[in-house]
């Protein structure tokens, strides 16, 4: 099973900007979608961002034009760049791997990252 270790997290003003990244080790990384969820006090955890094992990206809404998710396979890596930040992003950040299913069998479960806090002041 993959071991997924999150970081960059951290404290910025409003406006700022920050980098997130997640290695993936002891799976094949290429071949499982990844993305980045946030859960926030009290709240649901949501998606913001995923990117296929094909590369195709998505967005949700809050952070469409602002973030920017990519993946380096040769690094095992995927990053999630947010730009103007807002105090509405403050929340902890985890990163996702999904699951992989092979013949019909699943190969390889879904796994979280440990997750990284990212505070935005006003």
């Amino acid at each position: 099973q993959g071991q997924l270790v999150d970081s960059g997290g951290g404290l910025v003003q409003a406006g700022g900007s920050l980098r997130l990244s997640c290695t993936l080790s002891g799976s094949m990384f290429s071949i499982h979608d990844m993305a980045w969820y946030r859960q926030a006090p009290g709240k649901q955890r949501e998606l913001v961002a995923s990117i296929t094992s094909g590369g195709r990206v998505n967005y949700a809404a809050p952070g469409e034009g602002r973030f920017t998710i990519s993946r380096d396979n040769a690094k095992n890596t995927v990053s999630l760049q947010m730009n103007s930040l807002k105090p509405e992003d403050t929340a902890v950040y985890y990163c996702y791997a999904g699951p992989v299913v092979a013949d019909g069998r699943l190969v390889a479960s879904g796994s979280w990252g440990q997750g990284t806090q990212v505070t935005v002041s006003s």
